[in-house]
C-alpha cells in the first residue's frame, strides 16, 4: 500500500495518508486508522531508504 500511495501520490503521500487517517477516526474504523498508521510508517522508510541510495 505504501507504494502505491508513493506512485500515485508522490510528495502529497503523506497529505493523502493524514486525510484518510482523520476520514476513518471521524468514522470510528480504529482498525483502518491503525492500518493507514502503518502504511505511513511504510512510506517514512520507502523515503529513507530511497535517500539512503
Amino acid at each position: 500500500m505504501a507504494l502505491w500511495v508513493e506512485k500515485h501520490h508522490g510528495d502529497g503521500g503523506h497529505d493523502f495518508i493524514d486525510a484518510k487517517i482523520e476520514e476513518l477516526v471521524l468514522a470510528t474504523e480504529m482498525d483502518g486508522v491503525r492500518l493507514w498508521e502503518e502504511v505511513a510508517r511504510r512510506l517514512e522508510q520507502l523515503g529513507e531508504r530511497t535517500s539512503q541510495s
